[in-house]
């Protein structure tokens, strides 16, 4: 896994392992079903903030929200903002989620704004820590994705049943497992 806690990482050097993560087990493990039609879109925004202090991160959560609200979707579809030197800790990280979501309210984009979360040690509360079904939002940094609720609409009425995906997600990394999951990300990242 490329993460370090606490280690900057080249905006462009980021983005390629997010790239490579998105092609790879996003799409290609088809976790996803809506993740496919962005991928080497330029409607795509990924956003490296390396800041490591509380106040950075908030600044610049709103600053990506605040350009996702200001621009088209022709022009920026969703974003994923990614924090490659900080909130290594997954507890530390969704503390910040938390305050994402209520940054969120406050600035009233609840039901406009969507915020999906993704770690590269992400638990799901109540399963085993060695569940396959954690690689499901399992990134290759801390990042946050931002969604514009329209589009997710959009998707879904395209006969999309976001119910199973869960179910299905699980089902795929089941048969896949650990051992194999592990080995795709030494592939794909090394062994860092």
């Amino acid at each position: 896994m490329p993460f370090r806690a606490g280690e900057p990482v080249a905006p462009a050097t980021a983005e390629a392992h997010i790239r490579t993560w998105l092609a790879q087990c996003v799409v290609g493990l088809n976790l996803c079903p809506f993740a496919r039609p962005l991928l080497g879109s330029e409607r795509l925004r990924i956003a490296i903030c390396n800041a490591t202090q509380p106040d950075a991160l908030r600044t610049v959560f709103l600053q990506e929200l605040d350009l996702l609200q200001r621009c088209g979707e022709e022009e920026i579809a969703t974003t994923l903002l990614a924090f490659p030197a900080a909130l290594g800790d997954f507890h530390d990280y969704l503390d910040f989620l938390d305050e994402a979501q209520a940054l969120l309210a406050e600035a009233g984009l609840e039901g406009v704004v969507q915020l999906a979360s993704f770690h590269p040690r992400y638990l799901f509360a109540g399963e085993a820590a060695d569940a396959p079904g954690h690689y499901s939002n399992r990134s290759p940094y801390p990042l946050i994705h931002l969604l514009r609720e329209e589009s997710l609409t959009r998707a879904l009425a395209d006969g999309a049943d976001p119910e199973q995906i869960p179910a299905r997600n699980i089902a795929t990394l089941e048969e896949i497992g650990v051992a194999a999951l592990e080995r795709r990300w030494r592939d794909m990242f090394g062994d860092s």
